[in-house]
């Protein structure tokens, strides 16, 4: 029995110094978002303790008790590139879970041979695009984005963030849909449905779980895109990360603005994986991801 007691404890003791680690990036952008430059400077921590709060940060983005009521044309860029990151991040996961999840199903029914490839060399080959730099596809984005008119506009980072999330999509909607039995769309089809019909009417509604899943990691992982936003885009399609590293001035960072800004782009984030964690759950634990 004291060797179980002492399991556990040393159990939870590395899970709470665990979670500390992972959440003090957090505290510590929404604790400086409150503070001074000096207490920034000094690296105090506990307020109340080590500072007094105050409202720079947010003031300065127009965010603050006092200014909220008020004109702000930084607060006004601050919701325009919010809009930005919503629209371009639900815009290219819709389209990504749209399309991938077609494709999982193609590699998941049916067999493919190109050349000595099959469907598991093909499926590798999508989850493959995620070693690639993307730094190594600036330079032809850059030049296709130019000749297509796409640069600075919220339908190229959607195309973008689609392409990025795809393979992800892939993955882990082809094991979804492997875990569904086939036996079920052969009975459609003899009752009258075609492929078609058996993919909306059954597959579809048994592979939810796994599409929500798959929709709410592609919308986090597009909310934190940060380089093609950077390359592709200049004052109208900007988003909330760009905004967020643009935060530097001729003295230098300014750190509490960056922590408001910061803590008011994870904030989403955090609602998603707080309200949505079941959903999330239930799609993996569904045979979502292996």
């Amino acid at each position: 029995m004291m060797k179980h007691n002492l399991g556990r404890i040393l159990i939870y003791s590395i899970l709470i110094l665990w979670a500390f680690i992972s959440l003090f990036p957090i505290y510590w952008t929404f604790s400086t978002s409150f503070k001074t430059a000096v207490n920034v400077t000094q690296g105090h921590l506990l307020p109340w303790l080590d500072f007094r709060p105050d409202w720079k940060g947010w003031r300065s983005l127009g965010l603050s008790p006092d200014t909220i009521f008020e004109t702000s044309t930084v607060r006004e860029e601050f919701l325009k590139r919010f809009a930005n990151s919503l629209i371009a991040s639900i815009g290219g996961s819709l389209l990504a879970v749209a399309i991938g999840s077609l494709a999982a199903y193609g590699l998941s029914r049916f067999e493919y041979k190109f050349a000595i490839w099959r469907n598991k060399d093909i499926s590798f080959f999508f989850l493959s695009q995620l070693i690639l730099p993307p730094v190594v596809l600036a330079m032809p984005f850059l030049v296709l984005y130019k000749e297509l008119a796409l640069l600075d506009s919220r339908v190229g980072l959607i195309l973008i963030y689609a392409l990025t999330v795809l393979p992800i999509v892939i993955w882990i909607m082809r094991d979804q849909f492997d875990t569904i039995p086939i036996e079920l769309e052969q009975a459609a089809m003899v009752d009258g449905c075609s492929i078609w019909g058996a993919f909306l009417r059954i597959v579809l509604p048994i592979a939810l779980p796994g599409m929500v899943a798959a929709f709410i990691l592609s919308v986090i992982l597009c909310w934190n895109e940060y380089f093609f936003a950077a390359l592709l885009t200049s004052t109208t399609a900007k988003t909330l990360p760009v905004m967020v590293a643009s935060q530097t001035g001729s003295q230098g960072i300014a750190w509490w603005s960056m922590a408001a800004l910061s803590t008011a782009a994870i904030a989403p984030l955090i609602l998603i994986g707080v309200f949505l964690e079941k959903y999330i759950v239930k799609g993996l634990t569904a045979g979502a991801v292996k």
